[in-house]
């Protein structure tokens, strides 16, 4: 379908100090998905909460119109009427209600007397859920128990009763396994070809291959060129235009030579939380050296996290086996056993468990060392402001001061705080799980140089990444696990992606 359905036109917008859309022009048109992408900050949600509505008219510059009409939208409302529903990153349902109240709401079926038909509502949702095929959610389920990938399809069904013609698609598969994108992309597909238009902004560059009809890039608030056919771009070419300078290699090879062994681990086990007898990490033994990146993959639940979570003192009496950090054996019952035995962890969900997100940057680089700051039982604030300086200034995060709140730094700059912080612990081992999830493609780059200069410096690192070409770009060695135990240990260099996802399915001979 060549039906252009969306023209944005010129489109400008302003903060204080910051103009963040400068001139933007977007053509979308029937059921295509058009990729929109670029670094944090290239305005790329600015331009989407333009078109939903949520930055009313006239508080922006340009023309937007929807299938050849001129909309200036007031509200999200005005949009909705307009057939344009977006679906953000930050999933927008009520967790207490059910999946039927969620897809319906605001819009409940009632009998003469106002009271809510149920049975409707249920048949209604059954409706909309087998148009897009999906059989195993319940009407009447409370949204909490879902996957986040059931939620995204709650999403979907709930953008669909508004009959949305132009869908927006916030990173939708950032915390989705792979079974779940697939799905996804089945969803996608299926939307595609009853002629909904799909602007789909994401950070992943393989997935933009596999679902995207065209690619826009923004950067610095600008459009780069006009959109493009997927098939007649690389990977390469997308990200050059992204960050606006040529990027030899996404994955930049160290020079580091394989030293001592820092790190051994012998039969390493990790109960169940909620099975009794049962293991979600199941005799795991490994080695890792200085000057070496070790990669762990495998699917979501293979145990990945569980086995780094054990190793950091997080379970307590739940994780047992013999741990060796430098030569000297290690028993691991809380986080500062790890931290005072040089293991440092940077968490999967940075916000939740790495950052206190109202805080500044003083407050969270040395919340991990503060005991270096105490003298004569007394906080030495100027010692730790002198040190957020340091990490700010040697990992490159932009900010205009270290009293600024973490909140409003953006992704990459949030993990650089978090590293910066574990640095200060002066690690032996540095532990990263998914250290490149929600960042842009600039920011990923930053932050494996980093990992580079650290082992150079003689830090033995592990990282933990969900996407393959990461792992195997990065990693000297892979670890793979499948069902709680190792299923194999590769070098990098000597197998494939397809052999790794074998071992991880349990189905490699």
């Amino acid at each position: 379908m060549n039906e252009v359905i969306l023209e944005m036109k010129d489109i400008g917008k302003e903060f204080p100090g910051v103009r963040a859309l400068d001139n933007v022009t977007l053509t979308a048109r029937k059921g295509e998905v058009l990729a929109l992408v670029g670094e944090n900050g290239a305005g790329k949600s600015t331009l989407m909460k333009v078109l939903s509505g949520v930055w009313a008219y006239p508080d922006y510059e340009g023309e937007i119109k929807v299938r050849g009409e001129v909309c200036r939208f007031k509200g999200t409302r005005d949009a909705e009427k307009a057939r344009v529903a977006i679906i953000y990153q930050e999933l927008n349902l009520i967790q207490d209600l059910s999946v039927a109240e969620n897809i319906f709401l605001d819009r409940q079926f009632t009998n003469k007397l106002g009271i809510i038909d149920w049975d409707r509502l249920r048949a209604e949702t059954i409706k909309i859920l087998s148009e897009l095929h999906i059989k195993d959610i319940d009407p009447m389920q409370s949204v909490k128990e879902l996957t986040v990938g059931k939620q995204q399809m709650v999403e979907i069904a709930k953008a669909l009763t508004l009959k949305a013609e132009i869908l927006i698609l916030d990173e939708p598969t950032s915390a989705l396994t792979d079974r779940e994108t697939d799905e996804l992309f089945r969803v996608i597909r299926r939307l595609k070809n009853d002629g909904v238009c799909m602007i789909y902004i994401s950070h992943k560059m393989e997935e933009l291959k596999q679902i995207a009809d065209r690619v826009q890039v923004l950067r610095d608030g600008k459009t780069i060129g006009s959109e493009v056919p997927v098939a007649e771009v690389t990977i390469d070419e997308i990200i050059s235009r992204m960050v606006g300078r040529d990027l030899k290699t996404l994955y930049p090879k160290h020079t580091a030579q394989r030293g001592k062994k820092i790190l051994e681990v012998h039969g390493f086990e990790v109960d169940h939380p909620l099975l009794p007898g049962e293991k979600v990490v199941r005799d795991v033994s490994f080695d890792v050296y200085q000057g070496e990146i070790l990669g762990i993959a495998g699917l979501m639940g293979a145990g990945r996290s569980e086995l780094v979570m054990g190793l950091f003192g997080a379970w307590g009496k739940s994780a047992r086996g013999k741990v060796v950090v430098d030569g000297r054996e290690i028993v691991l019952r809380s986080p500062k056993d790890a931290i005072d035995a040089g293991i440092a962890l940077v968490t999967e969900d940075r916000k939740l468990l790495g950052l206190l997100l109202e805080q500044d940057i003083v407050f969270n680089t040395t919340l991990a060392s503060l005991n270096r700051f105490v003298k004569m039982g007394m906080l030495d604030q100027d010692g730790e402001r002198k040190t957020a300086e340091h990490y700010v200034k040697e990992l490159g995060v932009k900010t205009p001061t270290v009293d600024a709140r973490i909140a409003n730094l953006s992704g990459g700059n949030q993990q650089k705080v978090v590293i910066g912080k574990w640095l200060n612990t002066q690690p032996k081992l540095l532990i990263l799980d998914e250290p490149t999830r929600g960042i842009d493609i600039g920011a990923k780059v930053e932050i494996y140089k980093l990992m580079n200069s650290l082992m150079e410096k003689g830090v033995a690192i592990v990282m933990i990444s969900s996407e393959l070409p990461e792992v195997m770009g990065m990693s000297d060695r892979v670890l793979v696990m499948c069902e709680g135990k190792l299923s194999a240990d590769l070098i990098c260099g000597e197998t494939s992606k397809e052999r790794v996802m074998e071992y991880a399915t349990g189905s490699a001979r």
